[in-house]
Parts: C-alpha cells; structure tokens; sequence
C-alpha cells in the first residue's frame, strides 16, 4: 500500500465573496483569529502525516510566496504558478509535474476537512483507483452538489445544487493517481469537478469515502466569520 505524503494545495482563487472582508489578501491568507487560515490547513496535515507541500498559486502569489517564506525550514515545499487562471483541473495538472510521488493528495487552500489521509490512501491503493473522493455527510447542503456512490464505492452519480439538500458532499479533497490526469487529453484551462470527474466516473476508476471530521469552507462571510470561534478550538483537540 502506497500511504500519501505529498499534498497539492489549490491557493490561486480570487476570493470574490469575501473581498470586502480581506481586500488586499488570497483567500487562503484570510486571518482567522489573528493566524492566515493556510497556517491552519498546512499545521494539520502535517500532524496527520503529509509532509511535502506544492502550492498551485496565481491570485495574489507574491503574498502567499511572501508567507511560504516564513515557514520552517523543516517543512519541503514548491510552488506552481500561473500566469493566468486554468481552473481547479489545470492548476491540479500543471502542480502534478512537480510531484515526486504516483499517488499526491489535492487539497483547497480555503477549506479544513478533518480526514484521516492513511484511510484515504489506504482504499485508494486498495482499489487502484484513478482519483477517490474524501466525501462528507452533510444536513444543510445547498451550497453544494451531492455524490453518490454504488456498493463497491464507486462514484455513481454527481448531482447538482439544490434547496434543502441532504446527503455526501465533496469535502475537497482527493487521493490522486498522478499518471491517470497527466495522461489524459484535456485543454490547458478546464475544471477538474467538471472536465475530469464527472466525465470518468463512468469508466469506475472515481471512487469516494466517508470521512466524519470537521468541516468548514470559509469562501463565504458567514462561515468565513464562523471559522474565527471554532477554528482555534478545533487546533486543541487536533492536539488532545
């Protein structure tokens, strides 16, 4: 079993639902409780094991290079950059070149998803998959899509946003098959979500699993706002 150690972090977003908030920052660099919300994300994967980071940047770069700059020596990171936006999929595929491993994690710069990535390598390896899914239960899902899986856990079906939702959202993260997306034919610029994800699934090489943890998108002001009470709370039981 091949167990992740490397993680793509996708910091290039524009942020527009909270620039009024944060108007000269990334969104990644949000402050949450006088920490950048990236300090969070970074402090804990590496508690859960990922130790090598490579930040897919483009809004705002020379702010988020200024904050690399600032961590531990201990900690191995590179950055891929974007001259113009490629979409999640083309930020993910240009990153991907830099990575040292057949298996990397991918993971949004503006959300904290509490998995437990040995899990996720673990069926990932297991399955032979080309990309799995850290999904998450969630009551109140409009803001997101839902997905679906058959009994093998193979994804069978995205869905669109809809009022009063319930069921799996996509947390966000994903074990990735490096090979599998470089390999295949996709413009420079396309989504991941939707060029690469929903257009596999079909072949049953997309698969997701369940991961309970916390969860928080701070890509809009109520949760952005949220996030400052709960964010310093959850790094003490991280550590407990």
């Amino acid at each position: 079993m091949i167990v992740i150690k490397q993680a793509i972090v996708l910091a290039g977003g524009l942020g527009t639902r909270l620039r009024n908030r944060v108007p000269d920052l990334p969104k990644c660099l949000a402050p949450v409780s006088g920490k950048p919300f990236l300090d969070y994300l970074i402090n804990y994967f590496l508690s859960r094991g990922i130790y090598e980071f490579i930040f897919a940047v483009g809004y705002k770069k020379e702010k988020i290079l200024e904050y690399l700059k600032t961590l531990p020596a201990s900690i191995p990171w590179q950055i891929s950059e974007e001259s113009e936006p490629l979409g999640t999929g083309g930020a993910i595929r240009k990153a991907c070149r830099l990575a040292g491993h057949e298996q990397i994690l991918v993971l949004n710069g503006d959300s904290i998803f509490e998995i437990n990535p040995e899990r996720l390598s673990r069926q990932h390896s297991h399955t032979n998959a080309d990309c799995t899914l850290a999904l998450k239960h969630m009551i109140h899902a409009d803001r997101y899509g839902l997905v679906n899986l058959d009994t093998e856990l193979h994804v069978s079906s995205f869905m669109e946003k809809t009022p009063n939702a319930t069921g799996l959202i996509n947390g966000g993260i994903y074990a990735l098959n490096v090979e599998a997306l470089l390999s295949r034919q996709l413009p420079e610029k396309f989504s991941f979500e939707k060029d690469f994800l929903e257009k596999e699934y079909p072949a049953g090489k997309i698969f997701g699993q369940v991961q309970e943890g916390y969860f928080i998108d701070i890509g809009v002001p109520e949760d952005y706002e949220r996030a400052q009470t709960e964010l310093p709370q959850q790094i003490k039981d991280w550590h407990a």
